[in-house]
């Protein structure tokens, strides 16, 4: 499914004390952190996504992987679009850097994502509507923001 296509769910926020090319470098170290871990490796495998491992080369580029993400494409400083996939849903996660004013940049996470048929609707409930979405993209970023400062 193209990213294009999928339904815009949020965007979140945050500016950062940093040049994007610090920043750059902080998001791929967080998004290797976040989604390399045994624990979100297990997710990845019990909901059934189609990328299980993290491949590819670093920091990351069309084509690499973390579990449940594929690079769909990588403008180095500028913007990193995963997508992904498994039985309940099909999603992306878009992050565009923005200078704002030397040494400090905008960097925004749009989420995009459909949830098919009933098992959709109940995985939805599960990761939406308890805001558990909302947290873990706080916590992302935050954690993009201070490995970057």
């Amino acid at each position: 499914m193209q990213v294009a296509s999928l339904p815009y769910l949020d965007e979140h926020t945050t500016v950062i004390e940093a040049e994007s090319a610090d920043v750059w470098r902080g998001l791929a170290e967080t998004l290797d952190r976040a989604f390399s871990g045994r624990g979100w490796g297990g997710y990845a495998r019990l909901v059934g996504c189609a990328d299980r491992t993290a491949s590819g080369p670093r920091p990351p580029a069309e084509g690499s992987t973390f579990p449940g993400w594929r690079v769909a494409a990588a403008v180095p400083g500028r913007e990193l679009v995963l997508q992904g996939s498994h039985r309940f849903s099909s999603y992306a996660l878009i992050f565009r850097l923005e200078h704002v004013a030397p040494g400090r940049s905008r960097l925004r996470a749009e989420s995009r994502a459909v949830f098919p048929g009933p098992s959709g609707t109940v995985y939805r409930t599960l990761v939406i509507g308890t805001r558990g979405h909302v947290v873990g993209m706080r916590r992302l970023l935050s954690a993009v923001r201070r490995r970057s400062e």
